[in-house]
């Protein structure tokens, strides 16, 4: 669900509005949707600012203390939500009764219409998720057997909703790739190391692209310089490193 082409909310952050209207208290609901406090409000801060009017007020003082409720915005947004949800459900099953895998190409057609500057992404499951006292380190697993690390606040893997499992992007500017000819014996600070052979070089004035094809399946770009193209001496069929660190990645969810 989207406002001006800004991601209001999905199914989880519905869950959180409904989740305030039965307990009254943002620190209930965020229990009991698995969401941390900080987050909930991120997440409400979000959705009022994108709905342009409240859709959750703090109630205060009274005999029970004060609490949260859903503004009446926020009440009619949950229960559309529910309807185009349970219309969309249906509208699945009609299609899926007259086309094979017509839902599994309804999903692929909604990630290739996703929009991004960065160059280059992947789509895979969270393998693995290590929390820290700031910041988690997310690995990502690709369909070809590859892995990328992310590191992420742990705000945003808590809004994410990032757990072992569930679906991800990984997105990557060509710029913040770096290529290496030979690696053999070297070491690198960088988490994400990728090899490849060069298949397309695209050459300008000042940068030079070059696209890696991966052993199992995708391909990652890099924009380098020209003169260290030259330097690594980057032709089609040579073997490259594409190495970046895991700072450089930026994760999403499927809305």
């Amino acid at each position: 669900m989207t406002v001006g082409g800004e991601n209001l909310g999905g199914a989880g952050r519905v869950e959180l509005l409904g989740a305030i209207a039965e307990c009254g208290s943002i620190t209930q609901a965020a229990k009991l949707v698995k969401m941390s406090y900080k987050a909930a409000w991120d997440a409400i801060d979000a959705m009022n600012n994108l709905a342009g009017e409240p859709l959750v007020e703090r109630l205060t003082g009274g005999k029970g203390g004060g609490g949260t409720r859903l503004t009446q915005r926020g009440r009619q947004l949950v229960d559309n939500f529910r309807i185009i949800e349970r219309e969309h459900a249906r509208y699945l099953r009609q299609l899926g009764s007259q086309a094979e895998g017509i839902a599994d190409d309804l999903l692929l057609i909604r990630r290739m219409a996703m929009k991004t500057t960065a160059r280059n992404q992947f789509l895979g499951k969270v393998a693995e998720l290590k929390q820290g006292a700031v910041n988690d380190e997310v690995t990502l697993a690709l369909p070809g057997g590859q892995h990328i690390v992310a590191i992420v606040t742990q705000g945003s893997s808590a809004s994410l909703g990032l757990v072992p499992g569930a679906e991800a992007f990984a997105l990557i500017k060509a710029s913040s790739i770096i290529l290496v000819a030979d690696s053999a014996g070297a070491r690198f600070s960088a988490r994400n190391q990728l090899a490849g052979l060069v298949t397309r070089v695209q050459t300008g004035a000042v940068n030079t692209e070059v696209v890696l094809d991966l052993p199992r399946g995708g391909t990652i770009a890099a924009i380098i310089t020209n003169q260290s193209s030259t330097d690594l001496g980057i032709a089609i069929g040579s073997s490259v490193t594409a190495i970046f660190k895991a700072s450089s990645v930026i994760l999403g969810v499927p809305a």
